[in-house]
């Protein structure tokens, strides 16, 4: 079985960071998808493919891989270069503004 390790990405619907911090082990498909004639559905018969851990930390995940034999690959996830300063919308109204707000 072959699985891979990484941190997954903030969703794009949402500017928060929740769900990012743990580490995910999801199992890499082994068949390929199938698509059924009537309905259009598509369907696989591999049922690991369906399986997603979820771990505190990575090495969590790496040594839960290498006791139960997964050949499991490690993705690093990419930082942002540029750390952004989150703002709340009532900073548009701050008396410590640089710059005038008006409609």
């Amino acid at each position: 079985m072959r699985a891979r390790i990484y941190q997954p990405a903030k969703t794009a619907m949402s500017s928060g960071f929740a769900k990012t911090k743990s580490w995910v082990l999801e199992f890499v498909p082994e068949t390929a998808r199938s698509v059924d004639p009537l309905m259009g559905w598509t369907s696989s018969s591999d049922t690991q493919a369906q399986v997603k851990m979820q771990f505190d930390t990575k090495e969590a995940a790496v040594e839960y891989a290498e006791d139960h034999g997964i050949d499991a690959q490690v993705f690093e996830p990419k930082r942002r270069k540029h750390n952004v300063r989150p703002k709340g919308y009532a900073e548009n109204f701050s008396y410590t503004r640089r710059s005038v707000w008006t409609h």
